[in-house]
């Protein structure tokens, strides 16, 4: 048995689902000026709950230091930007969103997402826990809080902007190592007849496929 419970249940976690080795942390690119540095190397274990069945990695690090200054940019990608315009067009159609609605983003990166509700006129907000990637979105002119999501952070922005009509969260459940905390932010900010939207990786597939997330 490890010494840390699951995060969805609780439970005692001991049960293996797969051990890669070693290896540095997610997107912790490092630039010219640290190539003379060590690099730390951490754990990739994956555990399985045996009661609720939540495939999960044990926290080593904490999301601060891992998110609060962030190497990627989610509009690096042309194919993830498509993607987000036509989401975007999509749900705008869907769910009849126009100048009244309110779209919020748990983790909003650079604003790759939210430019295209701002080009619609959509008012938009974003959430983005590293303020190098949180600064990108304001200058595109996307009101951005740099801080993690929570249900502390859903009872100030119930205040500040509003409660959402979309709700949006794109790759960002796996990454949350309090997952309780988070939905019940969620619900604590999504207007009565919201809608949330997430993506996240297919554990499924990521198996039958060989793929490495």
């Amino acid at each position: 048995m490890t010494d840390q419970p699951c995060r969805n249940c609780g439970a005692p976690l001991g049960c293996t689902f797969v051990d890669l080795g070693m290896s540095p942390l997610c997107e912790s690119y490092i630039d010219t000026r640290q190539l003379n540095e060590p690099e730390t190397f951490y754990p990739l274990h994956a555990y399985i709950c045996e009661h609720c069945f939540l495939v999960q990695l044990l926290e080593y690090v904490s999301p601060e230091q891992i998110f609060s200054e962030y190497a990627y940019f989610s509009s690096y990608s042309d194919s993830w930007s498509e993607h987000a315009r036509r989401y975007c067009a999509a749900v705008t159609e869907r769910f009849g969103l126009g100048q009244d609605s309110l779209v919020i983003e748990i983790a909003s990166n650079d604003g790759y997402l939210l430019q295209h509700f701002v080009d619609r006129a959509i008012p938009c907000f974003g959430v983005e826990p590293a303020a190098n990637v949180a600064e990108a979105a304001i200058k595109r002119g996307i009101p951005t809080a740099v801080r993690f999501f929570g249900e502390a952070a859903a009872r100030d922005l119930n205040r500040e902007p509003g409660r959402p009509d979309l709700l949006i969260g794109n790759n960002v459940l796996a990454h949350v190592p309090d997952l309780n905390d988070f939905i019940a932010g969620m619900k604590r900010l999504l207007k009565p007849n919201g809608v949330i939207t997430m993506e996240f990786p297919h554990l499924l597939r990521l198996m039958q496929q060989n793929q490495f997330d």
